[in-house]
């Protein structure tokens, strides 16, 4: 029998072994991780995103302090600061004051992004990650294509141009939340959407993590959690007792519970029973949250118990929020979105986010729409005499009133 190579030639050999190189290529591609470097995240990229997450925490609490409150800032700041590429002069300057951006050139922000994206996506292999971004704008808008170019480039965004007047361009939409999110968050906008929507920019964030040490669920018992109003509620309260890397600063004790490969992680702040809530978040700061955080050692015997617990927060809009942090003006007719499009301005900013807390460890998701609206155009100035009215007959000289009167009726 003759084999296939031999009859084949040195073609043949050439062939089997490109097709031989191009499968393992595809292979090895399959599992390969897009690269990242880490020294390209400036530092004061990494304490602003921190700083921006306890202030709008901080704010949002102001609102909902009698709620549950759950979020997920890098959502809300990867939206934004999608958005913030297109915006210009004193408009860039007030997002930056609430972004945390000030002094930190374009380029160094968005080099940041892409490489802490990617790191975050890939920082735990037992821990799944997954941040998306799309950019989605009303058919026909000459949109800038720079604009668009930095956020495929650096945010990894999806661009798509569709009809919004077509009945199922919300769902359409809505269609790419659900899957970003596995199904946690489906529904942000409705149906149908208003004529003057020039585009929405959206990131979506989900999360699933097993804790590295496992509560067992014999364990788990009737317990009683006291709400911030003194009610009385009986929960399932997970438990366990062992070392947990525990720390207490200040007013309150913290409890690390890492996820996967240690990763991740949560941190639980309990203040003391004496400390109302709403007053502990209201003197948060980033010097409590590192104090509490370098507070952390490995403590022997620790006995844990937090209920199982889910959220759903929103969606809520956050536009008075990040108004009190200074970026007002990008909500309004004067805004500067110029890199964009010529007289858009940011409508909304709508933020939801849900999670589940249990034994196992914990699955999150939460998305971010950044709705972008063209400026109203000035109405002409009308006067119809269609209903009665006061006339009058002067003298433009000095003024003399000669003849005044009212028609109420012709």
């Amino acid at each position: 029998m003759i084999k296939p190579w031999k009859a084949q030639g040195i073609k043949g050999i050439l062939a089997y072994f490109i097709c031989f190189m191009l499968a393992a290529a595809i292979l090895a591609g399959c599992g390969a991780v897009a690269s990242y470097d880490l020294d390209k995240v400036e530092s004061s990229i990494i304490e602003g995103n921190e700083q921006f997450a306890i202030n709008i925490f901080k704010k949002l609490n102001i609102e909902d302090g009698d709620s549950n409150i759950f979020i997920s800032p890098l959502s809300i700041s990867t939206a934004l600061t999608m958005t913030y590429n297109g915006a210009g002069s004193t408009t860039r300057e007030a997002m930056a004051e609430a972004l945390n951006y000030k002094d930190i050139e374009l380029e160094t922000i968005n080099t940041g992004y892409k490489n802490l994206l990617i790191y975050l996506k890939n920082a735990d292999s037992k821990v799944l990650l997954n941040i998306s971004n799309s950019i989605w704008f009303r058919e026909g808008e000459a949109i800038k294509q720079d604009f668009l170019a930095r956020n495929k480039e650096n945010f990894d965004a999806r661009v798509s141009e569709i009809d919004f007047q077509d009945p199922k361009a919300a769902d359409t939409i809505n269609g790419w939340i659900s899957e970003s999110t596995k199904g946690k968050i489906d529904k942000m906008l409705d149906s149908p959407i208003s004529p003057d929507v020039v585009m929405y920019l959206i990131n979506a964030i989900y999360f699933k993590g097993q804790w590295t040490r496992q509560f067992d669920k014999k364990l788990t018992f009737d317990g009683t959690f006291i709400t911030a109003d003194g009610k009385h509620k009986e929960v399932k309260m997970m438990s366990r007792q062992g070392d947990v890397e525990y720390g207490e600063a200040g007013n309150a004790k913290i409890v690390k519970l890492p996820y996967g490969k240690e990763k991740i992680s949560m941190y639980c702040i309990l203040p003391e029973e004496s400390v109302n809530i709403n007053d502990y978040i209201n003197q948060f700061d980033i010097g409590e949250w590192n104090e509490l955080k370098d507070s952390l050692s490995k403590t022997r015997d620790v006995i844990l118990q937090i209920p199982r617990f889910m959220i759903e927060y929103g969606i809520k809009d956050l536009n008075d929020s990040l108004t009190a942090l200074g970026m007002g003006e990008a909500f309004g007719p004067s805004a500067d979105f110029t890199g964009i499009r010529e007289g858009i301005f940011i409508s909304a900013v709508l933020h939801k986010a849900v999670i589940e807390v249990n034994e196992e460890g914990s699955e999150a998701a939460a998305a971010t729409v950044v709705e972008k609206k063209e400026t109203a155009m000035l109405e002409p100035t009308r006067f119809i005499a269609d209903r009665p009215f006061i006339f009058i007959i002067a003298d433009e000289e000095t003024g003399t009133i000669l003849f005044m009167g009212k028609l109420t009726d012709v």
